[in-house]
């Protein structure tokens, strides 16, 4: 049943207040999923805390518009696109999505709006490969313990270097008397 204008203003800015509090909204033709394989992704989204929603090309331009992006490039929207808002974690969102695009052939990942500007497929999938927030924090502390860690080995084989010696020196003496 289409919706009529009031329903269709009602969703733009629904969609507009989504789009201003996001971080992140990354589009997704999802074209050729079935009805589960949709709720599939939509509860793995929601996991993270993100917001996949499927509506018109036309009211999603408006509804960008309306938040301030009205630069979209059409190639951004080419065929039934999806929606997917994350106001907390932006690197979240292109991941999950680019994980399960590599699930399942018939999503494929058109774009996004990152931080306050329109970025590019390429850029998008750049994103989805960057490590995240756990992964980098222990990068940072593995950093930190190494020279630490380090430093013990270096005392700790010194204290047993100096420990096998006089051993050595014990078991000559006792061979020797």
């Amino acid at each position: 049943m289409p919706l009529n204008r009031e329903q269709k203003a009602g969703l733009i800015q629904q969609m507009a207040d989504r789009i201003k509090a996001a971080n992140a909204v990354v589009f997704a033709d999802y074209q050729g999923l079935s009805v589960s394989e949709l709720d599939d992704l939509r509860a793995k989204l929601r996991e993270h805390g993100v917001k996949f929603q499927v509506a018109k090309k036309t009211l999603i331009k408006r509804a960008a518009t309306e938040a301030g992006f009205s630069e979209i490039p059409n190639e951004l929207l080419e065929g039934p696109v999806g929606s997917a808002f994350s106001a907390e974690d932006g690197l979240i969102v292109a991941k999950t999505l680019y994980n399960f695009a590599k699930e399942h052939e018939h999503l494929k990942l058109r774009g996004a709006l990152f931080e306050g500007r329109v970025i590019s497929l390429e850029e998008t999938k750049a994103l989805a490969l960057l490590p995240g927030r756990e992964e980098l924090v222990g990068k940072f502390i593995y950093l930190i313990k190494s020279p630490i860690s380090g430093f013990h080995g270096v005392l700790n084989n010194t204290l047993s270097g100096f420990v096998r010696a006089l051993n050595a020196i014990r078991e000559k003496k006792e061979v020797g008397a």
